[in-house]
């Protein structure tokens, strides 16, 4: 669901005046200004206090917020749980039983101006599939637009998305690239690896060199889009059925770091899901029923 003018919504716990607007002064007023009660569009305060005024108006009618994740409010009702995501003025939820989210929906509706966009399909760069068997999530058009803004569309593309042979440092002697150009591709890729663990380690290592990137630097991070190239309709998939098991696995080497000659190591945690390729139907799996071998 979208909130409609959502800014203008939120109370204000500051006191915060305005002159009056050029072409509706009232010449009886003279030189008086207004003191707001609600936050106005272009105030700093506006996005904060709209939160604050969504998030206690959610806690007056029973829900909790995240301890990790603030912006995330729920509600259980038996057996039954609401989960309720905020992003500014866009609001996604979801239930286990449909009933819970119809009550929510007349819940803001009867509060706030609303507009309902149906079932989800599109957030914030994410798709999302929604199937009787499960769901998939990916970014492909995230990905597409990617390779159109940094010319890789006539590129080859790999399998891999870093040379096992590659060791790189900070490379002192090599060629400066433009760094805010370095930092907005490693910036895009980080954002790629919520539903692609697959480039996590080299977008990871990467990283570690935008303070002063190089030409090595950049040959590897766009090693990595040529790699998405060849894949850029691989995302994760959740199935319906199944345990909710947690694996974890984790791999380390001595002196690994050839920048602080610290041992490197990794450890990654992930829900049961498959890492797969979409064409209209769940096919084309990359990764096993177990993400340890894969």
């Amino acid at each position: 669901m979208d909130v409609k003018s959502a800014l203008l919504n939120g109370l204000l716990e500051e006191e915060v005046y305005v002159g009056q607007p050029s072409g509706f002064e009232q010449k009886t007023l003279g030189d008086k200004v207004y003191k707001l009660k609600k936050a106005l569009y272009g105030l700093k305060q506006a996005p904060r206090a709209w939160y604050d005024t969504l998030s206690q108006f959610l806690t007056d009618n029973g829900f909790t917020k995240g301890k990790v994740d603030i912006t995330i409010s729920r509600i259980q009702d038996g057996e039954s749980i609401l989960l309720v995501q905020i992003y500014v003025d866009d609001i996604i939820f979801g239930s286990t039983n449909k009933e819970l989210c119809d009550k929510f929906s007349n819940l803001m509706q009867g509060k706030f101006e609303m507009s309902m966009m149906g079932e989800l399909t599109f957030f914030l760069g994410l798709q999302v599939k929604q199937l009787k068997d499960g769901t998939f999530i990916s970014q492909t058009k995230y990905t597409r637009d990617l390779m159109k803004k940094f010319g890789m569309e006539e590129k080859s593309s790999v399998k891999i998305p870093m040379n096992t042979s590659v060791k790189m440092d900070m490379d002192a002697d090599g060629k400066p690239v433009d760094q805010t150009r370095y930092r907005a591709l490693i910036g895009s890729l980080l954002y790629l690896t919520a539903s692609r663990p697959d480039i996590t380690f080299a977008v990871g290592v990467c990283a570690r060199f935008q303070s002063a990137p190089k030409e090595s630097h950049m040959t590897v991070a766009k090693r990595i889009l040529r790699y998405l190239k060849g894949c850029q309709e691989v995302g994760l998939w959740y199935p319906k059925e199944g345990g909710f098991k947690l694996i974890g696995y984790s791999d380390s080497t001595i002196f690994g770091c050839r920048v602080d000659r610290k041992s490197t190591s990794g450890t990654c945690q992930m829900l049961r899901n498959r890492l797969v390729s979409w064409f209209g139907k769940k096919q084309n799996s990359i990764a096993t029923s177990t993400p340890a071998e894969y």
